[in-house]
């Protein structure tokens, strides 16, 4: 099926926090973001996404099985401004087969590394690699070994992060998978170092009710997790949390400071996605985006950080 055209209105978010007009967040500061909105059904549900160029070109996989295409544009101020170019366009499951069914289609985390993009999928759990084409993305190419023992991964807390690790980093440019939730008798996240001289499992600590919902690393090697927590009491909140390079290793727990933790007080919703890319001027930035989960209680949003070097 080709891919098809959706208009996107924004709407511009100027403040992250609400009432107030601060930016710096602890060693975060806030830029911009925007509420995202398609009249298009399809639309929404967005689990990961990753910039493929300096013109801010993206590329994107929903939970219900599509793959989305799109460039984010600044204003003058470098502020975020609009989405346009938008595509979405069906996964095919196997050559010249799409598939309806949510077991299927849930895709939830996505890396890209050169002409290779590689998917995860929870409840019919796999790691598909497919090759980078947009918007004419075929059928999976292979599915990966994921190293986790498939009896320990839980049918709707698979893998919710896959990135590519700095080549010149101590993990030589691995690719990790991290679960949302699937937990070992400890209480850590199962995680994976899928190749490359440092190969095999790991656990990621899990503390305060939050689950990993995304991940990117920073380009010194340290690997920021996006996680996510949900009570009927308070709502949903979200958390940044930023590990270090050298947390990441065969059977160590890896563990590091919160950078950034917002509740309902904020400018978020369920937030899914993060990538992190670097600015013209050497900035390096922090983007998000929230799934709406189709539901007109839930918002599409894109919310993006500056790391403010610690010094300053």
């Amino acid at each position: 099926m080709a891919a098809r055209t959706l208009a996107i209105s924004t709407r511009p978010i100027a403040s992250f926090r609400i009432g107030s007009s601060e930016t710096r967040f602890g060693a975060l500061e806030f830029v911009g973001g925007l509420e995202m909105r398609s009249r298009d059904r399809d639309f929404g549900a967005i689990s990961a996404f990753r910039f493929l160029d300096a013109r801010k070109r993206f590329i994107g996989v929903t939970d219900t099985g599509f793959w989305f295409f799109g460039r984010l544009s600044h204003d003058s101020e470098g502020r975020p401004a609009g989405i346009d170019d938008f595509l979405m366009t069906p996964m095919m499951v196997t050559e010249g087969r799409l598939s309806t069914e949510k077991w299927e289609t849930d895709a939830e985390s996505l890396a890209v590394r050169g002409r290779t993009a590689v998917v995860g999928f929870e409840r019919r759990h796999r790691l598909a690699e497919y090759r980078l084409d947009p918007p004419n993305m075929g059928a999976p190419l292979a599915d990966l070994d994921f190293l986790i023992p498939s009896y320990e991964l839980r049918a709707n807390r698979g893998f919710e992060t896959l990135a590519f690790a700095p080549e010149e980093g101590p993990l030589a440019g691995a690719l990790i998978a991290i679960t949302e939730r699937s937990i070992n008798k400890q209480g850590n996240i199962f995680a994976a170092i899928l190749d490359g001289p440092m190969k095999g499992i790991f656990t990621v600590a899990r503390s305060d009710g939050f689950d990993v919902t995304d991940g990117a690393f920073l380009p010194d090697g340290d690997l920021i997790l996006l996680e996510r927590r949900f009570t009927l009491a308070s709502g949903v909140a979200m958390r940044l949390r930023r590990i270090p390079a050298a947390e990441i290793r065969p059977n160590g727990v890896a563990d590091g400071p919160v950078l950034l933790e917002a509740d309902m007080g904020y400018q978020i919703d369920n937030m899914e996605a993060l990538d992190i890319w670097q600015r013209a001027d050497g900035a390096i930035m922090l983007s998000l985006m929230s799934d709406d989960n189709h539901s007109i209680l839930q918002r599409n949003l894109y919310l993006e950080f500056r790391l403010r070097d610690e010094a300053e």
